[in-house]
């Protein structure tokens, strides 16, 4: 750990110089207590430093929580082994990508019968607190169980033993866009309004005990829960197609669905503080969490450590070095296919800025996040689906 000043700490061992900056303005503010806590992935941001964990005292930054709300990942150990699998594995990557709707704006067609329940029960939570999604995006029904573009993806993955586990990538999609959007801009305006001084627009915040803090929180933690059941609805997906494939059932070892992008109320040195993790697992002692690689590099199963400093967290991936557009004038689709060799994916252009070196190693990120949890299991792809 390297304590950069009294508000910043920080287990990145890469750490850009602009991206040390931002982070130290955000650290800055008033309401930080007791530090910003930069996790070993932590990378340049929108105002907020990707990789940070931000507690404050009677204030939430809508933008620092970004417009992915409650962006993370799922994890299922199967009970198969790498003995079980039969050979053909471009078969289930078709299988996948007709089951889920992948890339950005694609939804489903209808409410699948697996889908519904979920649905029901996000209606009846807005209904609870006097929410109405379809005010922010009409769709939000059939988007349930769709994985979106970017970094988001589906794998199959074998661990140090060959034992099977699927596991994705993915968050609120367009309903928690729209829902974000719309409050960091009243939150930007009424920091104007109030003739506040912001080192950044995106680091405009909401005043605890206002109503329209209270609208953010209430419509921050309906997008959480429909990101959280959306990942259990494509992951009920994904194994229904892995079983078919084999020709069994899959039946859960263990699930891990855990937030990356998101905020909750936390007592962190004696305080209760909002928690805005931006790119960033809770860690606690004994929580379990996912922290993938980046396409074609290792991911991790890990257990956390209750790490004090870190306020119970840790990195939620391997974090970008290169720009996407920087990406694409650095490598080549053929860079690409070389560092896919032995998994099955979409060879397409569309995907170069995903290319493993684009981001931090992986092993770099986890050797310096010993203090923060302990591995588990080592996962290595086999089978990569991901979105335009």
């Amino acid at each position: 750990m390297e304590r950069i000043n009294d508000q910043l700490v920080s287990w990145a061992s890469m750490l850009e110089d602009e991206t040390r900056k931002q982070a130290i303005t955000s650290a800055e503010l008033d309401f930080i207590y007791p530090h910003i806590a930069l996790m070993p992935d932590a990378h340049l941001g929108y105002g907020a430093t990707v990789g940070s964990v931000i507690p404050t005292l009677g204030a939430v930054m809508p933008a620092a929580v970004g417009v992915d709300i409650g962006c993370g990942m799922i994890a299922v150990q199967t009970q198969f082994t790498f003995n079980d699998l039969p050979k053909d594995l471009k078969t289930l990557r078709e299988q996948i990508e007709r089951a889920i709707p992948v890339s950005a704006g694609q939804y489903n067609r209808k409410i699948l019968a697996t889908a519904k329940p979920r649905i029901d029960e996000l209606e009846t939570m807005a209904l609870q607190i006097d929410f109405d999604p379809d005010a922010f995006d009409k769709n939000w029904r059939v988007q349930l169980g769709t994985l979106g573009g970017g970094n988001h993806f589906i794998e199959i993955c074998l661990d140090e033993d060959d034992n099977v586990w699927t596991f994705l990538h993915s968050g609120s999609r367009g309903i928690g866009n729209k829902i974000a959007t719309h409050h960091i801009a009243i939150a930007k305006r009424l920091r104007h309004e109030a003739g506040d001084t912001m080192p950044h627009e995106d680091l405009a915040w909401f005043e605890e005990g206002t109503p329209e803090f209270d609208d953010y929180i209430a419509h921050l933690h309906w997008a959480q829960h429909f990101a959280l059941l959306n990942r259990e609805e494509m992951m009920d997906r994904v194994n229904e197609q892995l079983g078919r494939w084999v020709g069994e059932p899959v039946r859960d070892i263990q699930r891990i669905n855990s937030h990356h992008n998101f905020t909750e109320k936390e007592e962190h040195f004696g305080k209760d503080v909002w928690v805005t993790r931006k790119g960033a697992n809770r860690a606690r002692n004994g929580d379990m969490a996912s922290i993938p690689g980046s396409m074609g590099a290792a991911s991790y199963i890990v257990e956390g450590k209750g790490n004090a400093d870190a306020l119970d967290s840790a990195p939620h991936g391997a974090g970008r070095q290169y720009s996407r557009r920087a990406a694409r004038r650095a490598f080549t689709q053929d860079d690409l296919r070389k560092a896919m060799v032995g998994i099955e994916y979409r060879d397409t252009h569309k995907f170069i800025d995903e290319i493993p070196q684009a981001y931090k190693p992986i092993d770099r990120v986890m050797a310096d996040s010993t203090e923060l949890v302990t591995i588990r299991h080592t996962l290595r792809q086999i089978v990569n689906v991901k979105g335009d």
